[in-house]
């Protein structure tokens, strides 16, 4: 038995700082260990670039990780969809618990919804995934690049600077603030970042049976899935790419989509293998992946030459 409490990293913002709690409470409730929270600040949290000019690819992991290597935490928390696809040779990602909702969610003013947002509309995001989405469905709207926390960025619409933003439901429901919610993005139509609602819990190698116990196998799969299609690609976190996997009646279906920035192409592949079969997020990633290679989605995932303003 454990005396000292298990110090878990993560990064300082609410929703970090409430997701990593319930982390905590999981860890206690499946092994009995006390916890205790270090909050460290990351590179993307003091950023302030866009997410496609900011480095992408370990933005709000790398300070994690410099404390896990340096022992000064013992686990640390990420949103699964801000990990780098790539394994890390000193840490594992020992437990992913059930994901949260997967979707997007459209925060406007007045009730409105992406169909009824008027003409012009300012609708902000720091994704250029959703950027590219909503250029896909609402190319009449203006696409408004912004940073911050979930507090933040709903501010811009309650004072009238944008008349939407779009965030992840998990974050909102995470937080308690589901109510400002006046449309929810189905999955079909509007893929989101692989993994996202997911959580990762990574530890060094050789100490997985820390957290094994809070695992969740389906959320593990279907993370695993959507992440390999974005490894498959070589695309990094901030490229136009939606994934979407779930498991029914034994099978693992898997479907991906690939957006130019722009928002003029879309390519979507969508695959199904048999469930459980530990290989079957690998091989739907790379059956997904290299039909959407195969249909030119390389040159989608590369930043756009310009700037936008």
């Amino acid at each position: 038995m454990h005396s000292a409490p298990l110090r878990i990293g993560t990064r300082g913002s609410a929703l970090a700082l409430t997701q990593t709690g319930h982390v905590a409470d999981a860890i206690t409730a499946a092994t009995g260990r006390a916890t205790e929270l270090i909050t460290i600040t990351t590179h993307g949290d003091r950023s302030r670039e866009p997410l496609s000019r900011a480095g992408g690819t370990g933005l709000f992991t790398g300070a994690l990780r410099d404390a896990l290597e340096a022992g000064d935490v013992d686990v640390i928390v990420h949103s699964f969809k801000d990990l780098p696809t790539a394994p890390h040779p000193a840490f594992s990602v020992a437990a992913v618990p059930a994901r949260e909702d997967a979707r997007d969610a459209l925060c406007a003013r007045d009730g409105l919804t992406l169909d009824t947002l008027p003409p012009g509309a300012r609708v902000g995001t720091g994704s250029p995934r959703r950027a590219a989405q909503l250029r896909a469905k609402r190319p009449d709207v203006e696409v408004v690049d912004i940073r911050g926390n979930v507090g933040t960025r709903l501010a811009f619409v309650a004072d009238g600077e944008l008349d939407a933003v779009i965030l992840a439901a998990a974050g909102l429901s995470r937080l308690g603030e589901t109510d400002v919610v006046t449309e929810y993005l189905d999955l079909d139509a509007w893929p989101t970042a692989p993994a996202q609602g997911a959580l990762a819990i990574e530890v060094r190698r050789g100490e997985e049976p820390l957290v094994r116990a809070i695992d969740h196998t389906p959320t593990r799969a279907a993370a695993e899935a959507e992440r390999g299609v974005l490894a498959r690609l070589e695309a990094g976190c901030s490229a136009p790419v939606g994934a979407h996997a779930l498991i029914e009646d034994e099978l693992l279906f898997l479907s991906a989509r690939v957006y130019s920035h722009d928002g003029t192409t879309v390519l979507t592949a969508s695959h199904a293998a048999a469930w459980p079969d530990r290989d079957a997020p690998a091989e739907l990633a790379v059956r997904a992946a290299d039909e959407l290679l195969a249909a030119g989605a390389a040159a989608l995932t590369t930043a756009p030459n310009t700037t936008e303003a």
